[in-house]
């Protein structure tokens, strides 16, 4: 009720609320801190795909739109340094040596895989969706290809039907790399990830690793709403956010009737995809596509 209240107020005045965004980035850095990890996993990060490479040295794989997770060992843990509340039998016959993977189960049910992954009290019914799509061997000896060799064996002997490896295939030049990303994108797919043959095992980002697709996108903080109109009235018209590098700007398209009655919270992170940039530095064309996980 108060959350509706206060949505009401801000909707109606159509203010961005900074001193609400620094109090509500509190609270959610304060309940993150409250499950966190010991140790925030150090993973290897993709940068984005370069027309000067030459396709055949990679390994390519879809780009799964799920929740990422890694495996310490004993438990899933968030790229946050957050760990996830996965039941015990989905993890009884995950090996005791490192992964890198995805929780996942089809395209384009993000913020349901998210929903899942983020409850303390895992519901069984919902686990039992998901899969943990392995991509990576952190710290594993060799080079990639010989990491996705180990990743199949590791798979078989631990026969858990819920660990898998994300398929790894080759294109033959760059007019079939782009074919296949037309292709996957249209079957829903959120894009492709390249990932060199001959690459060793290290952290941080990197461009043995590189992410591709037919748009940008990246991520904003949201500091206030704007008032729709219209069949809209009363509702959401738009979300005001901030980028990293501090730019302002509205983002209505891509919204939900749902989001628009029940927004994301000041102070969350969103998503949004885009076509470059103004003259001013703003994204052009920017389009809802989910809420970030807190964690």
């Amino acid at each position: 009720m108060i959350k509706k209240l206060i949505l009401c107020l801000l909707i109606s005045v159509g203010v961005t609320c900074s001193d609400a965004y620094a109090s509500k980035a509190f609270y959610v850095d304060f309940l993150v801190s409250a499950t966190a990890s010991p140790v925030k996993p150090d993973l290897l990060l993709a940068n984005v795909y370069r027309d000067d490479i030459d396709e055949q040295q990679y390994w390519i794989s879809e780009k799964l739109d799920g929740v990422r997770a890694y495996w310490d060992g004993k438990q899933l843990i968030s790229r946050g340094g957050n760990i996830i509340a996965a039941p015990a039998w989905f993890t009884a016959n995950f090996p005791t040596q490192p992964l890198d993977g995805e929780l996942w189960f089809a395209r384009q049910q993000f913020e349901h895989i998210l929903s899942i992954v983020s409850k303390q009290q895992p519901v069984t019914s919902e686990w039992q969706q998901l899969g943990y799509y392995i991509f990576e061997l952190p710290d594993a000896p060799g080079t990639f290809t010989e990491r996705i060799s180990a990743m199949h064996a590791l798979v078989q002997q631990q026969n858990s039907p819920y660990l898998h490896v994300v398929q790894q295939f080759r294109v033959a030049d760059k007019a079939a790399l782009m074919a296949m990303l037309q292709q996957l994108e249209q079957d829903g797919a959120e894009g492709l990830m390249l990932h060199h043959q001959d690459a060793l095992y290290k952290t941080g980002r990197s461009h043995d690793l590189l992410k591709l697709k037919s748009y940008q996108d990246t991520e904003a903080i949201v500091i206030g709403y704007r008032p729709g109109k219209g069949k809209y009235q009363g509702m959401v018209g738009a979300l005001v956010v901030r980028t990293p590098e501090g730019k302002e700007f509205a983002i209505g398209s891509g919204l939900s009737d749902a989001l628009r009655a029940n927004p994301p919270e000041i102070g969350s992170a969103i998503t949004y995809r885009y076509n470059g940039y103004t003259n001013n530095g703003i994204p052009r064309f920017a389009r809802f596509l989910h809420v970030r996980p807190s964690f």
